[in-house]
């Protein structure tokens, strides 16, 4: 090979090392940035953070105490530094930053009517000691808590009404005044149950509240492996006579244990002591492979699975009740009352049953 071969040979190797070493480059190098992280401290404002940021970008807010509400409308997520971070109610002031802080509600996820709040997520932080309720959804779309600490909360842990689509997971929720996770068609009015798309609570230990979960008058969601304990009720799934029924969901693979503390009457429900799952007004719901065991009181509602008529007179029809292990529930394991049709116990292991027989 002569001299100007080699150096033709050597000119070519050296051209085709830079475009390959582009070529690499162009493949490495990352998109750019389509979202922005936002870091909150103590002292700092979450709900400046929150303001500032875009649509799709993440809020990541330290370990320490945050003394706010936060109200959020735009697609974004809030994410703590786990239980350490932990947001509790402002210090009483003349006027109230926003409706959220107003209404005695920790974090706030709210759309409208017209246009609902997509894909908020919410995850890795405490929420104590709030007059109304830890976590308030209403006209949302795939929100998505996780890993979030709901506690000492005066009504409800966590809580969505007007939604689709939801997912509840790993969370634990305590000592609140009323429902643990509570998911309803609407609070302040009257209606048929809603479609939830799917919504699911998973995964959730639920401890020490009023009642572990309520579902009320809204149809198509899953309710699955969750621990339920040491509440007055382990769950509700609530109906009345309005149209679409409530009803339409799975419940499964949840442990719901020992929910005997006594919670004296309301307006809407008689006292409540003992009750694993209580169905009032249900259609078409299934209850399978759940463990309940040791439930025990003597109010109305007291029993391991509970089919009830509603305080309005609507019946349970169509609902099956399977492969369930209900031990250990007083007044008993399994309770039918208040007419119905259609309703199928079938493989469960129990000991007691009202009527007898179903065991």
């Amino acid at each position: 090979m002569t001299h100007r071969q080699k150096h033709h040979r050597r000119h070519i190797g050296r051209v085709l090392g830079v475009v390959a070493a582009l070529g690499a480059g162009l493949v490495a190098a990352p998109a750019p940035a389509g979202a922005t992280s936002h870091t909150v401290r103590p002292g700092e404002s979450i709900q400046a953070a929150v303001d500032a940021a875009a649509p799709g970008d993440t809020v990541v807010v330290g370990p320490g105490l945050y003394r706010e509400s936060v109200q959020i409308s735009k697609r974004l997520t809030l994410r703590g530094s786990g239980p350490a971070t932990v947001l509790t109610p402002a210090p009483a002031r003349p006027l109230a930053a926003h409706g959220c802080e107003r209404d005695g509600n920790g974090i706030c996820v709210t759309g409208t009517e017209q246009t609902a709040a997509e894909q908020v997520t919410i995850r890795s932080l405490t929420l104590r000691g709030f007059r109304k309720n830890g976590l308030w959804a209403s006209h949302t779309d795939r929100l998505s808590v996780r890993q979030v600490t709901a506690e000492a909360n005066g009504v409800w842990g966590i809580a969505q009404q007007r939604s689709t689509r939801a997912s509840f997971r790993a969370n634990t929720v305590r000592e609140n005044g009323d429902a643990g996770i509570f998911i309803a068609n609407a609070v302040d009015a009257e209606g048929g149950a809603t479609d939830t798309g799917g919504t699911v609570i998973a995964e959730n230990t639920l401890t020490a509240n009023r009642i572990g979960v309520t579902v009320r008058r809204v149809r198509n969601l899953a309710v699955r492996g969750n621990e339920i304990f040491a509440n007055c009720a382990g769950m509700f799934i609530v109906g009345d006579e309005s149209k679409p029924t409530a009803g339409a969901m799975t419940v499964r693979d949840n442990t719901i244990r020992e929910n005997n503390r006594l919670c004296a009457a309301t307006p809407r429900l008689p006292a409540i002591q003992g009750s694993g799952i209580v169905l009032t007004g249900s259609e078409a719901s299934v209850i399978r492979n759940n463990t309940i065991r040791d439930n025990k009181g003597s109010a109305p509602m007291s029993g391991g699975i509970v089919l009830f008529e509603s305080l309005v007179g609507a019946a349970n029809t169509d609902n099956v009740i399977e492969n369930n292990e209900v031990k250990g529930n007083s007044t008993a394991d399994l309770v039918h009352r208040g007419g119905g049709s259609g309703n199928r116990f079938a493989g469960n292991v129990c000991t007691s049953s009202e009527p007898a027989g179903m065991c």
